[in-house]
């Protein structure tokens, strides 16, 4: 006859899941610049092989700079400065990706020598807010820049992109208080981040001194 198996005890260490209304204040302006739908086509264009030879668009910068910014409600349907006037005046809402916020922070953290490497991060806190994965861009209407960028081989070009001169985004942040980081050294990952790397264009971490930031509980 079998011997009977012990039954196995299994301890299941519970998660003190706590969550903490957090604020990020720009210290610099913070420049946007969203993949339009028509750039997205021309990508896979490209990719599919379907491009076909033909004269170069004429750049129209009214339409650059509304396709650049991250829309969250009240996109307008025509691209022009009237109907931009009339979004904005309609409570239009604008965002950015909040997960270039924690990228920055791990990103810092790294660099900066608080962790060994960045994978030990990515499920030590989490961002949300109640647009998902956006962050809203609030204290300022966006305005239109008007840049000159290398292309390649020595030309140039003009980008027209939205520009936030001075903006905050709240947050939820979430984080397991029983876990390896305390909320202090957390808050310091994320602060380090706007100071360090920053988010958006001309960033810190990309040569610039654009999108840098603080954070602080509200």
């Amino acid at each position: 006859m079998a011997a009977k198996k012990e039954t196995e005890v299994v301890e299941i260490r519970p998660l003190e899941i706590k969550r903490v209304k957090v604020r990020i204040t720009g210290d610099t302006p913070l420049i946007v610049h969203a993949w339009s739908e028509k750039a997205k086509r021309q990508m896979l264009e490209a990719q599919m092989k379907t491009t076909k030879t033909k004269a170069k668009e004429a750049r129209v910068p009214i339409d650059d700079f509304i396709q650049s910014l991250y829309w969250l409600e009240g996109k307008p349907e025509e691209s022009t400065e009237e109907a931009f006037a009339e979004a904005v005046k309609n409570g239009a809402k604008w965002g950015f990706p909040i997960g270039a916020v924690k990228q920055a922070g791990n990103s810092a953290a790294y660099r900066m020598g608080w962790v060994k490497n960045q994978m030990a991060l990515r499920g030590s806190y989490f961002l949300q807010t109640e647009y998902n994965d956006m962050a809203e861009i609030k204290g300022s209407i966006p305005e239109m820049r008007e840049d000159m960028v290398r292309i390649g081989q020595g030309s140039a070009d003009l980008r027209y992109r939205g520009e936030f001169k001075n903006w905050y985004m709240d947050m939820t942040l979430e984080y397991n208080a029983s876990g390896d980081m305390t909320l202090e050294q957390i808050l310091n990952v994320i602060n380090a981040g706007g100071y360090t790397c920053g988010i958006g264009e001309w960033r810190p971490e990309k040569d610039g001194s654009f999108g840098k930031y603080h954070i602080e509980t509200v």
